[in-house]
């Protein structure tokens, strides 16, 4: 398993399954689950896990499509969520996350998106609708979605 944070470059050519890892990043609010995920996954040597929690971010950065380093994380999410073999969206509790909510939107039709979406989310009627209606895969757990991931 290599795991490649933004907004670093990946292969766009590769046999290995490319797992992106969308969901909850509110600094402060949201658990660091994608630590976890990729723990579980480390002996998995056919997988390249693309991240969007960045080392370097900086939360001054003006949310505004002139920022360069703005703009680029967020075509770098875009991109490699297009780019990915699965999506593991994961929607914490304890945020609002409505990127998220806008990102699985984007992907709904993709059939690459695994939901982890726990009581307590605040629209998690909503996203279970929607996982029902475009039958998108959702799992009570990380370990349960990371399972899912393991045997395909």
């Amino acid at each position: 398993m290599k795991q490649i944070k933004a907004p670093n470059k990946y292969p766009d050519d590769t046999n290995k399954i490319i797992l992106f890892l969308a969901g909850s990043i509110e600094m402060g609010k949201a658990v660091n689950w994608q630590d976890k995920v990729v723990g579980l996954l480390k002996k998995r040597d056919n997988l390249i896990i693309l991240n969007p929690r960045r080392d370097n971010w900086d939360s001054s950065w003006k949310q505004d499509i002139k920022n360069k380093q703005f703009r680029e994380q967020v075509e770098w999410e875009l991109n490699a969520q297009e780019d990915a073999d699965y999506i593991l969206m994961y929607f914490d509790p304890n945020t609002k996350s409505p990127i998220s909510l806008l990102e699985l939107g984007l992907f709904a039709k993709s059939c690459k998106i695994i939901v982890v979406c726990p009581d307590g989310f605040w629209k998690k009627g909503n996203v279970d609708v929607v996982c029902k209606f475009y039958h998108i895969s959702v799992r009570k757990t990380i370990e349960a979605a990371v399972n899912l991931i393991k045997t395909n």
